[in-house]
């Protein structure tokens, strides 16, 4: 829902941030990659009980998920680097909630069983609407160069990223938010079904 309001203010300088790393010789798989090592890393220190060093961590691991794309529009978009990315981006998803489950495992371990089903159930119904997308050839308003088609939603990056630092700032609120966030998604994945029966239905 945020995120066509906010890329008029933050593609600019991750073009230019991404145009100096081509010129570099870095290529968009490199930042994938390291953005997912980030990630990654965020989770352990969310084990660790480290949630400050987390929420930089989470905010570098996103970094590097705005600036592969600036690369590779660069050097060139490419399948499988579109394929990396989305692969990367949910095992950093998955990484974060399970962290928080095995941490307290008595308060979060429900709370966060059902927010990883939302993201399950929302990512499948993104990545089916994208090959539907596909195979009807059309193309997302304003992001011709995507490697997937995306579909808007009322949750989207932005707002997963918003909520990733919630819940590194308030870690004892994990149950609540993680039942919110959860609902949101599963509401989103419906609308997105919805959608694609109107769409695709023919």
């Amino acid at each position: 829902m945020l995120d066509p309001h906010i890329r008029p203010y933050i593609d600019p300088p991750l073009n230019r941030m991404g145009s100096r790393m081509a010129r570099h010789g870095i290529s968009a798989n490199a930042v994938t990659l390291i953005g997912l090592a980030l990630g990654l890393a965020a989770a352990g220190a969310i084990l660790a009980g480290l949630f400050w060093l987390a929420l930089a961590l989470v905010l570098g691991s996103r970094l590097a998920d705005g600036l592969d794309g600036a690369v590779a529009r660069v050097r060139g978009v490419t399948n499988f680097g579109g394929y990396l990315d989305i692969v990367a981006d949910y095992v950093f998803y998955a990484a974060i909630p399970l962290a928080f489950v095995i941490v307290d495992p008595g308060a979060n371990g429900v709370a966060g069983a059902f927010l990883l089903l939302s993201f399950y159930v929302n990512g499948g119904s993104f990545l089916g609407y994208a090959v539907l997308a596909e195979k009807a050839r059309l193309s997302s308003a304003g992001q011709e160069n995507k490697s997937l088609y995306f579909t808007g939603g009322l949750l989207e990056g932005t707002e997963t990223i918003l909520f990733f630092m919630a819940l590194c700032l308030f870690p004892a609120w994990f149950a609540p938010m993680a039942w919110i966030f959860g609902a949101l998604c599963l509401i989103t994945a419906a609308a997105r079904v919805a959608l694609a029966w109107r769409v695709f239905r023919d």
